[in-house]
């Protein structure tokens, strides 16, 4: 049996301006980031993990570096990277972005799956990648596992997880530094927390 936490990276500035991040924007976290990291961590720093996997983004490694610095093993993984946005990242929402965005989403609901921006990656272009990172996962022994990882990925990710079309990726939401936990029997993934906040102090 595994159980992961799967949680999504603290705020950066870019979150807060509403500035497309994606793969090929790195920034660090902001203070309140680095707030919601130490929240998370005071809460779940006697958790026994056994490893910490976070995406090869400053804004991931930086929300668990607590625990990094406890001495549990750490592994980062470009396949947990946030899909690529393509030309929309670095750039602050305008009313093109906005109605592209909107449209994008639109079509993944419907499960054109195959859609992207301009230069970007489509949901199961990182699908693929999330398969080659399951393997690796359900390869290896430890059984307590926390993750970092980003917003969009997270959804995609999740879907995989749980036998779940990509067109239902939306049905997922998450927050800065927001929880989700699985167990793995070797079978089949289980959800058993669904976008917690409480360490935050917030409602969903």
């Amino acid at each position: 049996m595994k159980e992961i936490f799967l949680i999504r990276h603290g705020e950066t500035d870019y979150n807060k301006k509403g500035i497309v991040q994606g793969r090929g924007v790195n920034p660090s976290l902001n203070e309140k980031g680095r707030s919601q990291a130490d929240s998370f961590f005071q809460k779940y720093q006697n958790e026994p993990f056994e490893i910490v996997y976070t995406s090869t983004l400053q804004r991931a490694i930086e929300s668990v570096q607590s625990f990094i610095d406890l001495k549990i093993p750490h592994e980062k993984f470009s396949e947990l990277d946030e899909i690529g946005w393509g030309d929309f990242e670095g750039r602050e929402v305008d009313d093109y972005f906005h109605s592209e965005f909107k449209r994008i989403i639109g079509e993944w609901k419907l499960g054109n799956l195959e859609e992207k921006t301009i230069n970007g990656e489509s949901p199961l272009e990182l699908q693929q990648k999330h398969f080659q990172f399951i393997n690796i996962l359900n390869s290896r022994p430890e059984k307590k596992i926390l993750m970092c990882m980003h917003g969009r990925a997270m959804r995609i990710l999740l879907c995989t997880l749980l036998n779940k079309s990509l067109s239902e990726m939306d049905n997922f939401p998450h927050y800065n530094l927001s929880l989700y936990r699985l167990v793995y029997d070797g079978k089949e993934f289980k959800l058993t927390t669904f976008n917690d906040l409480s360490h935050l102090h917030v409602e969903v």
